[in-house]
């Protein structure tokens, strides 16, 4: 991110008492498939970026375990939060981000290791020598610690000024050239399974900065240092979207290396109105289209999804808006734009000869649950061990004394506590064999935290993992 800011305080958006709870979006959103399924079907991810306060707001805690796949956490991971004094680590709040996404079967991007903002003084004012050993240490105890948690890292970060030259941070001017070489050599040997990617803003579309970057990497390339992507930022503004970010990502790819849209949001003058909502919807799908146009562009993360939890207007007075949902986590232009061109396309239900009857269903269920002070997380696996289809599906279930639903994703729930049915919603009708479906929902509770003893799927017994 290009800011040491962090995001003002989102405004908490309360839950209605319900008999019936699915996600909180509109009934347009709530008929398409998540961005996160659509993506994967064209063999990418979507994400989204959460710090740990994010996952205290149950609401946008669910929409993005909705939403979202892959979790980059927004400040937890920078140095001043893991390493705020020398030798003193702690990941307390990095742990919690990962925690959170794990409770809804999301991956997680590291962010961010070396990076000349969010690092504490102490490093900055160390000798050369000390410099370079506090980055061998810092980079293997954070890696180490995330070690199979973290599927990629975002190693160095925001290295390059405007005219494509090497920004001349403390970094620069106390390591030389050779820091950024030195940092992947550093992370490949702290995890050699970890995706590692080299991070920056306005490198979206072909200039001079990001021709610099493309000539660092071509040189790793040829000098065998271990680079595996590069991640733009696009923090981009409505109306000036690069016309040729296809072109530059497709000439990074091209040396060898995945690419990643990391950080996307396109802010605009506020108050919006229909004609900016219009364009930023336009602006997004020139985005996805972008990426899905180049075959080594791994997958989008958005730097939030709703616009109260954004970083902008507390960056840039006067804009904002730049998100996929509003400030009341309703869908947006732009949300509609994504899914139509990760290629949703509607469809009509019909009736079929599969249809399940009760008493006729072959499952299995796993639940995994995330349980913090008063509140937990299920997420529920349902796979399908029969033979035959199952067309329409209802998974019922008794909750522990004193838990109650507060939001759910992928099904609707009724009623919010006792014996609940969770039932299909359009998109997510229909199981084939050997098929499984990820549900989930977020509860309140009393003390008890245990999962449900049992459940049925259409009236017949399924088996637990």
């Amino acid at each position: 991110m290009i800011t040491t800011t962090k995001r003002l305080g989102a405004v908490a958006v309360a839950l209605a008492s319900v008999t019936a709870l699915t996600v909180i979006l509109s009934p347009a959103a709530s008929a398409a498939a998540p961005l996160r399924d659509l993506a994967a079907a064209k063999g990418r991810y979507f994400g989204n970026s959460m710090t740990a306060g994010d996952f205290n707001d149950s609401a946008y805690r669910a929409l993005n375990a909705r939403e979202a796949g892959v979790v980059t956490p927004g400040n937890e991971m920078k140095w001043d939060a893991t390493q705020p004094s020398r030798g003193n680590f702690t990941f307390t709040r990095g742990d919690q981000v990962v925690a959170g996404a794990v409770a809804a079967n999301q991956k997680v991007r590291g962010h961010t290791l070396v990076w000349h903002s969010q690092t504490p003084p102490w490093v900055q004012n160390l000798s050369a020598t000390d410099m370079r050993s506090a980055m061998v240490n810092h980079i293997n105890t954070v890696m180490g610690h995330y070690k199979g948690k973290v599927f990629a890292w975002d190693v160095v970060n925001e290295a390059f000024a405007e005219d494509g030259t090497r920004r001349q941070s403390f970094w620069q001017q106390k390591l030389g050239d050779g820091y950024i070489a030195d940092a992947f050599r550093i992370a490949r040997a702290a995890d050699p399974t970890a995706k590692l990617y080299y991070n920056d803003y306005n490198t979206d579309g072909i200039g001079a900065k990001s021709d610099g970057v493309y000539n660092m990497v071509k040189a790793f390339k040829e000098q065998g240092v271990p680079i595996d992507g590069v991640g733009l930022q696009a923090h981009l503004i409505v109306g000036q979207v690069p016309s040729t970010m296809r072109q530059n990502m497709q000439r990074l790819a091209d040396l060898g290396v995945d690419v990643a849209i990391t950080e996307l949001d396109i802010r605009m003058r506020t108050p919006a109105d229909s004609a900016k909502l219009a364009q930023q919807a336009r602006d997004y799908t020139a985005v996805v289209n972008a990426c899905l146009a180049v075959a080594r562009c791994v997958g989008i993360t958005t730097w939030g999804l709703s616009d109260n939890h954004s970083w902008i207007p507390g960056v840039f007075p006067g804009e904002g808006a730049a998100l996929p949902f509003d400030g009341n986590l309703q869908p947006k232009p732009a949300y509609d734009a994504m899914v139509s061109a990760f290629g949703n396309v509607p469809t009509t239900t019909t009736t079929t000869t599969t249809t399940s009857v009760p008493g006729d269903a072959n499952c299995r269920v796993t639940d995994t649950i995330n349980a913090w002070n008063t509140g937990l997380t299920s997420s529920i696996t349902v796979t399908n061990t029969g033979t035959a289809p199952i067309d329409g599906w209802s998974l019922a279930f008794t909750l522990p004394g004193g838990q109650t639903i507060t939001s759910g994703w992928n099904a609707t729930y009724s009623p919010t506590s006792g014996q609940v049915a969770a039932r299909n919603v359009s998109y997510n009708a229909t199981l084939a064999p050997n098929a499984s479906v990820t549900i989930g929902f977020q509860a309140n509770h009393t003390g008890n935290t245990a999962a449900p003893p049992s459940f049925t799927l259409n009236g017949s017994a399924c088996t637990t993992a």
